[in-house]
């Protein structure tokens, strides 16, 4: 599946680009798995490794990593870089559905 494929798939997309050598992104993790479950059925969460989808982080302007994007309507309406509070990224997952 194409990325303009990914963000138009659901209403609402969250995306997170990260780097597997990344201690930032290993800290995310588990909380990502976490907001994976919680949101399961409502809001679909795609993973990319900036290594394997270079030219994908390209398009989607990530610049450092792990950068989560939300989508609505296969827009980008929020972008965050740099460990997030699970609760907070869960909050603003919700706050676009």
């Amino acid at each position: 599946m194409k990325y303009s494929e990914i963000i138009n798939s659901e209403p609402v997309v969250l995306v997170e680009f990260f780097a597997a050598w990344c201690p930032h992104c290993q800290k995310m993790m588990p909380v990502v798995e976490q907001i994976k479950l919680i949101l399961e059925g409502r809001v679909p969460v795609y993973q990319f490794d900036i290594d394997e989808h270079e030219s994908t982080a390209g398009k989607a302007g990530v610049e450092s990593v792990p950068t989560f994007l939300i989508y609505k309507d296969g827009n980008p309406v929020w972008r965050h870089s740099g460990e997030i509070d699970g609760d907070m990224l869960l909050d603003k997952v919700k706050s676009y559905m």
